[in-house]
């Protein structure tokens, strides 16, 4: 009985350990992108890398796909530089968005000169 007991305790607790690290990760992801400057785009594995999950690119952009309207979805791009199928609105507003503020995209949706605008806060 208590064996039982302690089995159920450290399943419950190793649940509550891996939420944790995921919305820790979430709030991240949130943070990064909330930073990228206008004009500028990052990758999801750029921003996956950051956050401290370097292999965790489709994470970032299952983050993307719900995450708070407010930040700047659509600095987000893959790593060939092309829009993302999964914004809000298709590629044709995200390329709307992104050519505001000056970027400029191919009619692939592909961000043209992608190496001098994508962000790395890094370097």
């Amino acid at each position: 009985m208590v064996a039982a007991q302690l089995k159920q305790y450290r399943d419950r607790s190793a649940v509550w350990i891996v939420f944790n690290m995921i919305e820790r990760f979430k709030e991240r992801v949130y943070s990064i992108v909330a930073t990228i400057p206008e004009g500028k785009v990052m990758t999801y594995g750029d921003i996956a890398a950051l956050a401290g999950q370097a292999h965790a690119a489709r994470q970032v952009g299952g983050i993307a796909h719900f995450g708070p309207i407010e930040l700047p979805w659509h600095r987000v791009v893959n790593r060939f530089g092309e829009m993302a199928s999964g914004y809000y609105g298709g590629k044709p507003a995200q390329r709307a968005a992104l050519q505001a503020e000056g970027v400029p995209i191919d009619n692939n949706f592909i961000i043209e000169d992608f190496a001098i605008r994508r962000w790395r806060p890094h370097e």
